[in-house]
């Protein structure tokens, strides 16, 4: 315990009281000995890291809790990694650093849920380096995290949609699994149309608000 607490930079007695509040795990034992290892460190280092940053003990423990409890990576990514998306990273810390004030166990709950992320050891994995970089900007913006969770949940639902029925327009007139044009036909449609879609509904919120008084 002496030599975890002088790697981590804290005094043994903090170590101990964050034992008794369960916010790491109980160490390995060989009769009266007690062996800690890299995990214990790298959670020790994770806690002062989120203290810095402004979370209690309270609420490291239930990200803690929800972290411990979301779905291995392995199982987000299903068959394989994402054939045109770049996995991140990240520990706790710079996922909060991301979301700064906005990492709640709640937060993190719904983007597991969503499968957005995913635990690798002491690391979450983030599916797409895009959606991390796009997330963390709409909350710099003043969206909420949560609002930006639920909106990314409701795209999820139009994109499985039109995937089904891109693949099978195509398929219907191709022998190959994945016709290579599919991808750039697909997003190249999708792009023209939400372009025009904004427009639209732009222009109509413009009509709507009328002159100014």
């Amino acid at each position: 315990m002496e030599e975890l607490a002088k790697e981590a930079g804290i005094p043994v007695r903090t170590l101990r009281f964050y034992r008794e509040r369960g916010l790491i795990s109980p160490p390995r034992r060989e009769g009266r000995i007690a062996w800690y290892d890299d995990h214990h460190l790298a959670r020790l280092r994770t806690i002062t890291g989120l203290l810095e940053r402004g979370h209690t003990l309270t609420g490291i423990a239930d990200l803690a809790r929800t972290f411990e409890s979301g779905r291995d990576v392995a199982e987000v990514l299903g068959l394989g990694e994402p054939t045109e998306e770049t996995p991140v990273r990240l520990t706790p810390e710079q996922l909060a650093d991301y979301f700064e004030g906005e990492s709640t166990p709640e937060n993190l709950a719904a983007a597991m849920e969503l499968g957005y992320l995913g635990t690798d050891g002491d690391e979450i994995v983030h599916i797409s380096r895009r959606l991390l970089e796009v997330s963390a900007e709409l909350v710099r913006e003043g969206v909420p995290l949560a609002t930006v969770l639920a909106s990314g949940r409701r795209v999820r639902e139009h994109a499985d949609a039109l995937a089904d029925l891109f693949v099978a327009t195509l398929r219907d007139h191709s022998t190959q699994q994945e016709p290579p044009q599919l991808r750039p036909l697909a997003r190249a449609v999708v792009d023209a149309e939400l372009s025009m879609a904004l427009d639209r509904r732009l222009r109509r919120d413009a009509e709507g608000a009328g002159p100014p008084s």
